[in-house]
């Protein structure tokens, strides 16, 4: 069902101030012409036009006012990466409505304190495993009206009156626009840049997630500059990955193609990625810091493995690459005699690394998240990946962006054009600008807090260059001294550590009152047990590899080598290898995957003492798993390693 002339008349004049506006826009201007979406469906890559996506959001949105919802109604959505998270985000707005998303993994009590603090009345889910979810705390949400899913595998035979369909939605919508023609363009056209859009839950690093009140004009406005200084292109691809919850998704993903008429692919599954984005092949990527460490990771691991002839000609030209990088990163141009080197490498080298991860056409690839170590900046531009890096938090989105000719290695880049950034007399990054966010939900105080003075208080330690230039530094909590009056990052050591392969994740720890640094260190299980296996090194699970003696050495190793550019006040004097990685279902990490400092410091809070005592293992008891899926718990020891050339 096109667009009709009247509707596209209706709306000739109509500013485009609001996201679902944006929709129309593109849909008039693209319709059934252009492909806005492609979803990978059992291999098969399935396409949906702009006009396409005008009928799902339009029907739905419909269909949630045949079902009572009201203006300024919550609709939750949670659930990976496809079409119908973005139509339900676009058609709860439509309606007047605010989006709310949940990270797929959350468990159902975390769930429950977002629906309940939201006041959602529905919650949109992709499957049974979120359908679940609902299901076991729906009994305490007095005020859920409906439960709708999209993915129908599994749930024949749920026969819960508070769930329907996707499809039953569409259905419903059709026949509601029969008794009210006109309705949705109505309903859109009477929307307001202020009015709020999405509610956006903070990651809770150190108290309950908070509810970020972002309106129409907040998203719109920032992804306007954002584009200004590194434009997208309608004949771009963006690849959808990661959580539409998170802030910097709903603006790369939700509202950027829209202004840009970039066409959006969405993988398959999370496991499906990898061949996926070599498919698509994007020039539009936004990956997580810690995804690109990741990538590095696996690359690396790669190259160990292969022949002694093959690695030989990688470490070669990747030293010509670093060379290249390095000229790049002062903005100057490399000379010929190192242009044709790098030429050469690329075709033998290079080119197959970028092709084989999907980064053929990554002309702008993104990372965003916490700090990414300089290390991994300058080994993706080595070989010819130069990711972008931004700033910017839920209450402020991206604030911060690349120019392009013109990045740095260390910095988060320039100002977002309209926003001004200025340091604080503490060294906290302050923002200011239209974009930034109207309040958090239900917490006067805590805005009161955030918003004092007319600036957005970051929380963040950071800088600013005599080229303008924006340099995150650390959480202003997480800024540590040491007991003899020097000052150290852990973010920035946690940062180059991971860029090893052998490092999963870390956590630095010193004050005031303690003499040096220490490190609690979760290996790479996977990575590791390839290195221990090749080495015919025996182990059983990861709490078994990770007390190896041979694993404490290639650790200090790695440690070793991040001490290197680090003052002697801030080294790693002593590390334990923990004997799991961090876990976010144990609350250690955020769900975008960030440390929980102060809750890991209080877990481990006998590891951390043992370290600073005189020590040379502490027992603990432990959770372990057998390969065979067996659980049991036994009193291990780990232990305490001091690295043997710390000065």
């Amino acid at each position: 069902m096109a667009r009709t002339k009247n509707a596209n008349q209706q709306n000739a004049t109509m500013v485009a101030d609001t996201i679902p506006k944006l929709l129309i826009s593109a849909v008039d201007k693209y319709g059934s012409a252009k492909v806005a979406m492609r979803r990978k469906d059992l291999g098969i890559w399935q396409e949906y036009t702009w006009q396409d996506s005008y009928e799902m959001v339009k029907f739905f949105s419909l269909a949630l006012l045949s079902l009572g919802m009201e203006h300024g109604d919550k609709v939750s959505i949670i659930g990976d990466n496809d079409p119908e998270w973005f139509w339900a985000a676009w058609a709860a707005q439509a309606a007047g409505g605010v989006s709310v998303g949940i990270y797929i993994d959350c468990m159902p009590s975390e769930v429950k304190y977002i629906v309940e603090h939201s006041d959602s009345k529905f919650i949109v889910a992709r499957d049974q495993e979120q359908v679940d979810k609902v299901l076991e705390i729906k009994d305490d949400l007095p005020n859920l009206k409906k439960v709708i899913y999209w993915d129908k595998k599994g749930m024949w035979k749920y026969e819960d009156p508070i769930l329907t369909s996707f499809d039953e939605m569409i259905t419903l919508g059709r026949q509601y626009e029969q008794d009210h023609p006109g309705a949705f363009e109505e309903n859109v056209s009477q929307g307001k840049a202020e009015d709020m859009a999405v509610l956006c839950y903070t990651s809770g690093t150190t108290a309950l997630p908070k509810g970020v009140i972002l309106s129409h004009h907040n998203l719109i406005w920032i992804m306007q500059g954002v584009l200004k200084i590194d434009p997208w292109h309608e004949t771009d691809d963006y690849l959808s990955y990661l959580s539409p919850a998170w802030i910097t998704e709903q603006g790369n993903g939700l509202v950027a193609p829209l202004l840009a008429g970039t066409r959006v692919n969405f993988p398959e599954e999370p496991e499906t990625v990898a061949n996926d984005i070599r498919e698509v092949a994007p020039q539009c990527l936004l990956y997580s810091s810690r995804q690109w460490e990741g990538l590095v990771s696996e690359i690396q691991v790669r190259v160990s493995n292969a022949s002694i002839l093959k690695r030989s000609i990688y470490q070669l030209f990747l030293t010509v690459g670093y060379k290249v990088a390095d000229v790049y990163y002062k903005w100057e141009k490399p000379s010929l005699f190192w242009r044709i080197l790098y030429a050469l490498g690329d075709i033998l080298v290079f080119r197959p690394l970028r092709d084989k991860h999907g980064l053929i056409r990554a002309t702008r690839a993104t990372a965003g998240g916490t700090y990414v170590g300089p290390d991994v900046f300058r080994y993706l531009a080595a070989i010819g990946v130069r990711i972008r890096n931004g700033y910017g938090l839920s209450e402020a989105g991206w604030s911060t962006g690349p120019l392009r000719g013109k990045l740095k290695l260390d910095s988060v880049g320039v100002p977002v054009p309209g926003v001004e950034v200025r340091i604080s007399a503490q060294g906290e990054i302050l923002i200011r600008s239209p974009h930034v966010f109207l309040g958090y939900y239900k917490d006067a105080e805590a805005t009161a807090r955030r918003l004092e003075g007319g600036w957005c208080h970051s929380g963040d330690a950071g800088s600013v260059d005599e080229d303008g230039h924006v340099h995150f530094i650390e959480r202003m909590d997480d800024l540590m001294k040491l007991s003899g009056g020097g000052q150290f990052s852990p973010t920035y050591i946690e940062g180059r550590l991971k860029f090893s392969p052998y490092v999963r994740d870390m956590m630095v720890i010193g004050d005031e009152i303690k003499p040096f640094v220490t490190a609690i260190v979760a290996i790479d299980f996977e990575t590791v047990g390839k290195w221990a296996e090749k080495r015919h090194i025996p182990y059983t699970t990861f709490a078994d590899l990770s007390q190896k003696r041979e694993v404490y050495d290639l650790v200090e190793n790695e440690i070793a080598r991040v001490n290197a550019y680090i003052p002697s006040e801030g080294r790693i004097r002593k590390f334990v290898n923990l004997y799991k990685e961090f876990d976010p279902d144990e609350a250690e990490l955020t769900r975008t995957r960030k440390i929980r400092r102060k809750f890991l410091e209080n877990r481990y809070k006998t590891l951390i003492e043992a370290m600073y005592q005189d020590k040379a293992e502490v027992v603990v008891e432990i959770e372990v798993k057998y390969r065979d899926g067996r659980k049991g718990a036994i009193n291990a020891p780990i232990k305490i390693h001091s690295l043997r050339e710390a000065e």
